[in-house]
């Protein structure tokens, strides 16, 4: 018999970031990235893995219906006063699960190492700025980092739309509003949420994830309108998020989007979660803010990385942070070793990255 709740008083214990229960398995926990067995605990079993959905499930008819439907469902729980983000999904017809423990006290940007220009982006009027990076890079946490900072500082509603809501906020100088995302749930789609953000008299919409062309629309729309939108999406690099954004479009439509996105794109971070000297995650951060050079590569006909990579580095008086650079400051300070700084850039670049580990050591 599976006991749940020992698994997450471990997890909890143990500091872990996530729990895999996959049948065949003993429970197993995520810890600074490593993969650990709970070695007191059993094999799971069929057995085990049912009486685990029934665990999270709890008889909701809605998301019983979405399992079974779609074979996956994903969902909040609450485990006393820890929040879990859940997935369920299927494994030779036996379901297994992902939990992901939120962490009741949420880390300022500052310890997070989110360059301040990033926090100063959010006293913008208006426009979008994103947040990118791969899964498991830490964007959700950066995110609410960031809702946070606003909360504490300025006086703005802010209306989030998250699939599922995982930092709960509590009202302190702004007024903020959470709405999760799923059937039987605040809202149907991110796009549905969107669109109804234009009533909601917001100052600052939070859009959890933007995958599709209408949600991506309906964000343009609401930064058109004079607010500030926050997204997320799942790029690796700055120039790889320009291009899966034009590219939500058809052909004949991305000249007029890129014009668009070129005038209403403040900033973009891209970031990556590397395991440090000491064991603990390093964030590397690539910081992209949209000027009039960053502008003028969106607009032309063929979107050019080379040239988008090169339009940061000339913009780093403006607050902006080429991928190379940053990885050579985190070497310097001994963060990251070099065969891990070398792992995060292609081959053609190492000179390059060799250069600037040797200009940062000069200057120090």
């Amino acid at each position: 018999m599976i006991d749940m709740d020992k698994i997450i008083e471990t997890a909890i214990k143990k500091d872990a970031s996530d729990i895999h229960l996959i049948c065949g398995n003993k429970p197993i926990l995520r810890i600074f990235r490593e993969l650990v067995p709970i070695e007191t605990m059993d094999v799971l079993t069929p057995e085990d893995m049912s009486e685990m959905y029934d665990y999270l499930v709890k008889g909701n008819l809605d998301k019983d219906e979405l399992f079974n439907r779609t074979k996956k469902v994903d969902m909040s729980y609450e485990y006393k006063d820890t929040r879990l983000r859940v997935n369920i999904s299927l494994s030779d017809e036996i379901p297994l699960c992902t939990m992901r423990l939120i962490k009741n006290d949420l880390p300022s940007y500052e310890s997070l190492g989110v360059p301040d220009v990033v926090r100063k982006m959010m006293y913008q009027p208006q426009g979008l700025v994103l947040v990118t990076g791969k899964t498991n890079s830490g964007k959700t946490t950066t995110l609410n980092a960031l809702i946070n900072d606003i909360n504490e500082n300025q006086n703005r509603k802010i209306l989030t739309l998250e699939n599922p809501v995982e930092y709960k906020h509590k009202s302190k100088k702004s007024l903020i509003v959470q709405k999760e995302i799923g059937k039987g749930r605040d809202v149907l789609t991110f796009s549905d949420g969107v669109k109804n953000s234009l009533r909601e008299d917001c100052d600052i919409l939070v859009i959890g994830e933007i995958r599709d062309k209408e949600t991506m629309e309906a964000g343009i729309e609401m930064a058109e309108s004079g607010h500030l939108v926050i997204g997320t999406l799942h790029t690796k690099s700055c120039a790889e998020t320009i291009d899966r954004m034009i590219n939500f479009y058809e052909v004949k439509e991305q000249e007029s989007i890129k014009y668009l996105l070129s005038s209403l794109l403040k900033l973009v971070v891209s970031q990556r979660l590397l395991k440090g000297v000491d064991d603990k995650l390093v964030l590397v951060p690539e910081v992209m803010v949209v000027d009039n050079i960053v502008s003028g590569v969106i607009r032309k006909e063929k979107l050019s990385v080379s040239e988008i990579e090169d339009a940061i580095q000339s913009a780093s008086d403006k607050g902006s942070i080429g991928l190379i650079n940053s990885i050579a400051k985190l070497f310097v300070e001994d963060k990251i070793t070099l065969d891990q700084a070398k792992a995060q850039i292609e081959e053609k670049n190492i000179e390059i990255l060799n250069r600037t580990i040797m200009q940062l050591k000069i200057k120090r």
